[in-house]
């Protein structure tokens, strides 16, 4: 007989309690795949005395996540407190370093600290898996490191962050602003009080950078992410893509160009024909594009506690099979090094909006400094307001919407042309760029 797999949990928040759960409930479903038995054998959080809803009798208490890690019974540390930095870091490394293996949600900590980690593992013989750091159940990393070994990435992107994806949904079906949307989310908890990291991307922008390192072999660097936000996006943005035939998502997408690598997290228009459009509300979506196959898009919830938990688990699985893959699946020696691409080098289609004032003249000087910059036009469409107020009396010129849509020219191109239109005073107000992200 194998002995079983003794896990410790640090952190009994939501998720760990969960996980807690399904080791009990699945246990014999988990020992007949796994090959041997899977027990949670000690546990540790800030509170003891918290209700979790958890029988925990004969399951030990270490007073600290360190005591934890350093537990001679445990065979496999389950880090689920959270954060950047200590004491997550700290009780990952010990483990490691006392050749357990380790199991983490942590996308903060993998995306900051990971190659270090990595490198403890490998040196170690311990396992590092983090499938529910991105896209919770959805098993996107599995798919990148193992799944798709033998075939060249050319791009992966997708919906990352299911905050910013029910905003943008509420947003277009009801043509509510951004701020009531907001509001509605933290109402139901999908963004919490402080929802800054969410709505300004850099969720998605640490969960990308996993991401990228998998798919071509690059060191894990947040800071080679170029990141946008939803907060400029309008309801009148939403439904002019709706009739050009486009849907507004924040994507996080990382592709293979002749420059490098590029990373960039910002809303994008995708037409509605593509998968990626048909992911509504909290769900994430991730789509990889690679030689020699049709695309692959991975679609689930990626967040909650139950859809995390089922992640862990399938690692902790995994652990108690006995692989012990690369974290990153390369050796983390292999990694090569990656830089922040300009986004002035980006290439592809852009929607441009502009507020034109009603003089004579005015679309002739947008199109002349179009032109200048090479910038080729796909469609043209012009708002003509009523030219009555309620009283029937003539009302005074106002600026007159305009949007663009360009066929494939530079980031650097379209603000050159843009500041030169402002420079002209042809237009009122920040003229509203939305980059296009093609099937």
């Amino acid at each position: 007989m194998v002995a079983p797999l003794n896990v410790g949990i640090a952190g009994l928040g939501t998720v760990g309690a969960d996980v807690v759960r399904l080791i009990e409930t699945q246990g014999r479903a988990l020992a007949e795949r796994s090959g041997r038995g899977v027990r949670v054998v000690a546990v540790t959080a800030r509170s003891k005395a918290k209700k979790r809803g958890l029988d925990l009798r004969g399951i030990a208490w270490a007073k600290s996540p360190e005591a934890l890690a350093e537990d001679p019974d445990i065979d496999c540390f389950v880090e689920l407190m959270g954060g950047a930095g200590d004491p997550a870091l700290s009780a990952i490394e010990t483990a490691l370093k006392a050749g357990k293996s380790v199991v983490t949600a942590n996308k903060a900590l993998i995306a900051k600290h990971g190659l270090r980690l990595a490198a403890a593992a490998e040196k170690h013989g311990g396992a590092l898996n983090f499938e529910a750091a991105v896209g919770a159940a959805i098993p996107v990393i599995k798919t990148l490191r193992e799944g798709l070994a033998g075939t060249s990435v050319n791009r992966v992107y997708g919906i990352l962050n299911g905050t910013c994806n029910y905003i943008l949904t509420r947003m277009e079906q009801e043509g509510l602003s951004f701020e009531e949307c907001l509001k509605d989310a933290q109402r139901l908890g999908y963004a919490e009080a402080n929802p800054s990291f969410d709505v300004d991307g850099h969720d998605t922008a640490q969960k990308l950078a996993i991401l990228a390192s998998l798919a071509f072999g690059t060191k894990v660097a947040e800071s080679a992410v170029y990141v946008e936000g939803i907060s400029s996006i309008t309801p009148e943005d939403l439904k002019a893509a709706a009739e050009l035939g486009y849907r507004v998502k924040l994507l996080g997408v990382a592709v293979r160009t002749a420059k490098g690598i590029e990373q960039r997290v910002h809303p994008t228009m995708v037409p509605k024909s593509s998968s990626i459009a048909q992911v509504m509300g909290v769900t994430n979506a991730v789509a990889i594009d690679g030689e020699g196959i049709p695309p692959i898009t991975l679609v689930g919830p990626g967040a909650g506690g139950g859809a995390t938990a089922s992640a862990v688990v399938a690692d902790i699985a995994d652990v108690a099979r006995g692989i012990r893959a690369k974290p990153f699946g390369r050796p983390v020696e292999r990694l090569r090094e990656t830089t922040k691409a300009p986004m002035e080098r980006h290439e592809g289609g852009y929607y441009i909006r502009l507020m034109a004032r009603d003089l004579a003249g005015t679309a002739a000087t947008i199109a002349t400094r179009l032109a200048e910059q090479k910038i080729s036009l796909e469609s043209i469409v012009q708002r003509h307001p009523d030219g009555v107020d309620v009283n029937g009396a003539a009302k005074k010129p106002s600026p007159v919407p305009v949007i663009l849509i360009t066929y494939a020219t530079s980031e650097d191109a379209v603000h050159r042309a843009l500041a030169a239109v402002q420079r002209d005073k042809v237009i009122s107000g920040r003229p509203q760029v939305i980059r296009i992200e093609k099937n």
